[in-house]
């Protein structure tokens, strides 16, 4: 019961850690972007990937040693629109990330490099869809472990 406990203290940690780096990248994603900006964001994005990888690791955790086991997931619909929709937040944050990775060689290269302002808009929509997105998750969530369409 223990580790039990402990894989969903993590699970929760994690999700807080994506949360707060996502609207991080949100907020630091405006016209008025900084060459610090940029660094930031660099940072931000492996947090952001590090934090979801975490996400997954516990959330298999839970799923494969945790106390309602496998079955109970993998027979609720809730489940797979939770996973399903966990699939399309990370598609949607494929191409920001592809943009910062760009962004930081450009700023290595060209030392105060800032994006421009439609480049760091492109950006922006897609972590704001994905911040949208993942506002359904925790509903889904409620919903598979209380059992619903089971």
């Amino acid at each position: 019961m223990l580790a039990d406990a402990l894989y969903a203290w993590f699970h929760y940690l994690a999700i807080f850690v994506l949360v707060v780096v996502l609207t991080a990248e949100a907020v630091l994603l405006r016209p008025d972007l900084t060459a610090g900006g940029v660094k930031r964001l660099i940072i931000y994005d492996r947090l952001y990937g590090i934090s979801a990888i975490v996400v997954l690791v516990t959330g298999v955790l839970r799923l494969t040693q945790g106390i309602k086991g496998a079955a109970f997931y993998m027979s609720n619909p809730w489940f797979h629109a939770k996973m399903s929709l966990f699939v399309l937040i990370a598609l949607c944050s494929i191409p920001p990330t592809l943009a910062f990775l760009r962004w930081a060689k450009q700023s290595r290269q060209q030392p105060g490099f800032v994006p421009a302002p439609p480049e760091i808009m492109r950006a922006r929509r897609w972590v704001m869809i994905a911040s949208h997105l993942f506002i359904f998750l925790p509903l889904f969530a409620v919903l598979m472990a209380r059992g619903m369409g089971i």
